[in-house]
């Protein structure tokens, strides 16, 4: 069964219509990536998918079921769950403190931002776990707030990630980063999805590359090419719609 099937959806705000028709099938497990020009409708393509908007028209599913205009904390609870361009951390806790804010809910508690229940063993394991994998560990007492930019983005993923969702959406996860960062923010992003159903949006085609293991080409709302990442890089139509007009 495929993680998620999105069926001649549409999405307009009055008359402008800005997703038109977009089909789309992700397989379970795979990288996906999305890209495309400026105002291509990534965006809302992704707040469709993830339940911030209602779609005007057509069809949104994950593992066969219909989730087209479901809320956020809904999908969250069904195995979808999304990080966003600005990091959204508390930045006065510390780094294994928004880690357990993340996973509380998934241990059976109540979502508070400044009570934590230091004695669950299960819970802290989880959390180490985390650390680990988001090679954050030597930072766990800082302050999400003090830590350097490309490292509150990893935790920003472990936090995604914290409530084992199925699907995971990644909005730009290494923009602002220099090159040395994105190299590493890649390999942590494969480590930390490992498993998942992942599809991201993302400007930096080296990026795309590396990562997706299929490329969905959105130009003005419509999806024109689907492929494995050397096809897309020799499609025509994709070179004069996006890779041509930034990478001449």
């Amino acid at each position: 069964m495929s993680a998620l099937v999105l069926e001649n959806l549409c999405k307009s705000f009055g008359k402008t219509e800005i997703i038109r028709d977009a089909n789309l099938e992700v397989q379970t497990g795979e990288r996906l990536a999305i890209i495309g020009p400026n105002g291509a409708g990534k965006s809302t393509l992704f707040n469709l998918i993830s339940g911030r908007l209602r779609p005007s028209s057509g069809s949104v599913r994950m593992n066969g079921a219909e989730i087209g205009g479901t809320a956020p904390q809904l999908l969250a609870r069904r195995g979808l769950s999304r990080s966003f361009q600005v990091s959204n951390l508390f930045a006065g806790l510390t780094v294994r403190e928004n880690l357990m804010r993340a996973l509380l809910r998934s241990h059976g508690y109540g979502v508070s931002p400044f009570r934590f229940p230091m004695g669950n063993r299960a819970l802290r394991a989880d959390v180490d776990d985390l650390l680990e994998r988001s090679d954050l560990t030597s930072r766990a007492d800082t302050q999400a707030g003090a830590l350097a930019y490309a490292d509150q983005r990893s935790l920003e993923i472990a936090m995604t990630i914290a409530g084992n969702p199925s699907v995971v959406l990644l909005d730009e996860p290494t923009a602002g980063m220099s090159r040395e960062e994105t190299t590493r923010a890649i390999e942590r992003i494969k480590q930390m999805t490992e498993g998942r159903t992942l599809v991201i949006v993302e400007h930096d085609m080296g990026v795309v590359f590396s990562l997706a293991d299929r490329i969905c080409v959105l130009v003005r709302g419509h999806v024109i090419a689907t492929g494995r990442p050397e096809d897309i890089r020799n499609d025509p139509k994709v070179q004069e719609a996006y890779l041509g007009a930034e990478h001449a």
